[in-house]
């Protein structure tokens, strides 16, 4: 249910080779009928995962493993429904959530249960949730209700849509923002020129791919770069010292979770592409 994945510093990473990569970063094996799956990131202490329920309702129970009496006793948790229709309930309220409909759940919330309103079109609630330091109130948030930032141009292959869902502009969270970002057809690149934000982490969910479809996330430093190769329903882990990017062969969408220092999605320092290697 809960795997831990240390932290390692930029010094260690430019000598890992995909594989060492890979099970440092790489978040795989994710939405199994009946099951949670989640990886806790020494990496700003961000929990990252699915609840993918079908025929049995789940309960998010984890508490002695992070050395809590309750998952949410000192966390706060950002839910998006990348599937069919579903309900979570906090407490014995019922939180319906269709496709692509966000939750922000405040610390201090003992009870959490998953459902699907119909195990043939199950819900696929991907998760993130970050240590808090008070309580924000519970915020259902529906696509539309998101703050859409439009982004990129068709000559650089990187037209996208950012939807902001955790995110000062939409509701308040202690450390946590959250959203997703839809890429226009024809592009391929999440962002480029890319960057850092060594005040934040951030992990990548990468969703919505043809079978034969894979993106290079890339990371390292700018002039230490590698890259990961990521499939449907895979996640990362994106460290502050790491730059942020990627680009598929075909197109994706993908939700990003960030937990730090800020909570200003502009806090980020590009990199010009000619100082890449």
């Amino acid at each position: 249910m809960l795997e831990t994945r240390y932290a390692c510093s930029s010094r260690e990473a430019k000598g890992f080779g995909t594989k060492a990569l890979r099970e440092e970063f790489h978040i795989g094996g994710l939405f199994k009928p009946d099951e949670i799956k989640l990886a806790y990131t020494h990496f700003d202490r961000m929990i990252a995962g699915s609840v993918f329920p079908v025929t049995a309702q789940l309960k998010l129970e984890l508490g002695k493993e992070i050395g809590a009496e309750y998952f949410l006793e000192r966390r706060e948790l950002g839910i998006i429904n990348i599937g069919g229709a579903g309900v979570v309930t906090l407490e014995g309220v019922a939180y319906p959530l269709d496709k692509r409909d966000g939750l922000y759940v405040g610390m201090g919330t003992k009870e959490i249960i998953f459902k699907s309103a119909d195990p043939s079109q199950p819900a696929k609630f991907y998760i993130n949730s970050a240590p808090a330091h008070t309580t924000y109130p519970t915020t259902k948030i529906n696509i539309k209700d998101a703050n859409p930032v439009k982004l990129g141009t068709t000559a650089e292959l990187n037209q996208r849509t950012i939807y902001q869902y955790v995110h000062p502009n939409v509701c308040k969270s202690c450390q946590l923002i959250m959203g997703m970002t839809i890429l226009e057809e024809g592009s391929v690149w999440n962002t480029m020129p890319t960057h850092t934000h060594d005040r934040r982490m951030e992990v990548y969910f990468y969703f919505d791919m043809a079978e034969d479809a894979m993106v290079f996330h890339m990371m390292g430093e700018p002039q230490e770069t590698r890259h990961i190769i990521m499939r449907n329903e895979e996640a990362v882990i994106s460290p502050s010292w790491s730059i942020h990017s990627g680009v598929g062969t075909k197109k994706y969408t993908f939700i990003w979770g960030m937990v730090g220092e800020n909570q200003t999605f502009t806090d980020m320092d590009f990199i010009d592409s000619k100082d890449l290697l």
